[in-house]
């Protein structure tokens, strides 16, 4: 009798285990050479600034550094600094403007006349300025008025008259700012309203 020999099948490996594998190998030498391509072409070098940008941030950044040193050994805050312009041919420092909310109304001196103003104050310092107006407005309005009130019938007929006001009221409210704030910071007032009733 043909003796039937029955051989043990060994189980057969799962070519999806090669494919796998394969495709794992060749995205790791994919991503490999993208990463070496963008390398050698400087794609991760930091970009070269135009030299305008790269003086105004030499300019910056000596500021800042000047401003460190004059700290004082309490640690107290430095005056606000002027914020430059984008001016690749010379330095120019931004304007910046905060008109008051409310008018400022006030008699004339020995007059039933009464004199109503809008005001709008300029300066080319940073943000800690209009921060400190906000801050002690109550303040600066009585300055302003106490100056508003001082006028008579005969100031309203001088040629300079609203020139003068306006900048006898900044002089004041950088009074009262240089007290609170040891900087004042105003450089021009502006009159956005001007009634005299």
């Amino acid at each position: 009798m043909a003796e039937v020999v029955e051989e043990e099948e060994k189980p057969r490996k799962s070519p999806i285990l090669k494919i796998v594998l394969l495709a794992v190998i060749a995205l790791v030498m994919m991503g490999g050479a993208v990463g070496a391509t963008l390398f050698f072409t400087g794609f991760f070098k930091p970009a070269e600034q135009p030299p305008a940008e790269a003086q105004l941030d030499a300019t910056a950044a000596g500021a800042a550094q000047e401003a460190q040193k004059r700290v004082d050994k309490k640690g107290a805050d430095l005056p606000p600094k002027m914020v430059p312009k984008a001016s690749p041919e010379l330095t120019r420092f931004e304007h910046t403007y905060l008109e008051l909310e409310r008018p400022l109304l006030a008699n004339l001196t020995n007059s039933r006349k009464v004199m109503q103003v809008q005001v709008a104050l300029m300066t080319r310092y940073d943000d800690r300025v209009f921060k400190n107006v906000k801050k002690h407005e109550f303040a600066l309005r009585s300055a302003a008025l106490d100056v508003m009130r001082k006028t008579t019938d005969a100031d309203l007929a001088q040629p300079e008259f609203r020139k003068n006001l306006a900048d006898s009221i900044r002089q004041e409210m950088n009074a009262v700012l240089q007290k609170f704030e040891d900087f004042g910071g105003i450089e021009e007032l502006y009159f956005t309203t001007f009634v005299v009733q």
